[in-house]
């Protein structure tokens, strides 16, 4: 991909293929236990931005690593994503209905089915990345990315996130604490895609790493500022799910706690310095910088 690409047909393109390479790793729907395979699939593949998978091609080909080495890690970073997002829907954390525009997994199924699904698709991330083929053959680099992805999905990352998230609910949060928050239970996860992209190529200097660690942290919290922006304005025929479920929630956001406009002020400050941490990057480190774009000005 160069420059002359279209950012749109190129974004639109990787995430097809991140749903090739889901629906490749995941059992098909006729597989023993079919019932839970046919559920893991409806909310794997029901759609999706898939910036997470789009972050670990993006990074690896800015580093100058093959597609067909990237597929795996984009699969588990979505397949961990995914599974947080069936967990999070459930009765006991934000008890959401919808998801995507559809009945989330445990009102389409049931409530201990969509459990199930979590575990499943969770232990399913790993296995794709101690046993994809395609993937960079160095078994340092491969130890690397389960590491990163695990400390990522789990209680110092995702799972932490989530839990100081419930543990808000009601309570008035310093925008340091806010910070800490999405830092874990959404940073971690954009972080760490970036950061198996960049893995992919066990030769990338430290201070190359670096530079995309620094991007990939001023992303997630620019995504979280926009997600919350858009819980108060966004469409719901765009967003695929109700509006206003954290103000419902009683949950701190950066707009009640900054207000809507210093919100947007913020994401376009976070959304600069990710740009600027790959400013002397290659143009095949353009993907990166149109993801960026599309972050701070989406509206789903």
């Amino acid at each position: 991909m160069t420059t002359a690409d279209d950012p749109e047909t190129v974004l639109a393109e990787l995430r097809r293929r991140a749903e090739h390479a889901l629906d490749r790793w995941l059992p098909a729907a006729d597989t023993h236990p079919a019932g839970l395979h046919r559920a893991m699939r409806y909310s794997a593949l029901g759609g999706g931005k898939r910036i997470r998978a789009v972050l670990v091609y993006a990074a690896g080909q800015a580093v100058g690593v093959p597609l067909d080495e990237l597929d795996g890690p984009a699969c588990a970073t979505e397949l961990i994503h995914a599974y947080s997002l069936v967990h999070d829907d459930l009765p006991a954390m934000d008890d959401d209905d919808l998801r995507r525009g559809h009945p989330t997994c445990h009102k389409a199924f049931d409530e201990a089915t969509a459990i199930l699904v979590g575990d499943a698709m969770q232990s399913l991330a790993f296995y794709v990345l101690s046993h994809d083929r395609a993937m960079v053959n160095e078994p340092a680099a491969r130890l690397g990315m389960v590491e990163t992805l695990a400390l990522a999905s789990g209680s110092r990352g995702m799972a932490g996130g989530q839990a100081i998230d419930l543990g808000a609910v009601g309570r008035s949060l310093s925008l340091a604490e806010l910070e800490d928050m999405h830092i874990h239970k959404t940073g971690a996860l954009i972080r760490a895609s970036v950061l198996l992209g960049a893995m992919s190529q066990p030769t990338l200097s430290a201070a190359a790493r670096e530079q995309l660690d620094r991007y990939a942290k001023c992303l997630g919290l620019a995504f979280q500022i926009r997600d919350d922006i858009l819980d108060v304005e966004g469409d719901p025929g765009l967003l695929g799910k109700s509006r206003g479920a954290d103000l419902a929630h009683d949950k701190p956001t950066y707009p009640s706690i900054l207000g809507l406009e210093a919100s947007r002020t913020a994401a376009r400050q976070l959304h600069q310095e990710a740009v600027e941490a790959i400013a002397d990057l290659s143009p095949e480190a353009d993907t990166l910088r149109w993801i960026a774009d599309f972050v701070i000005h989406r509206v789903q």
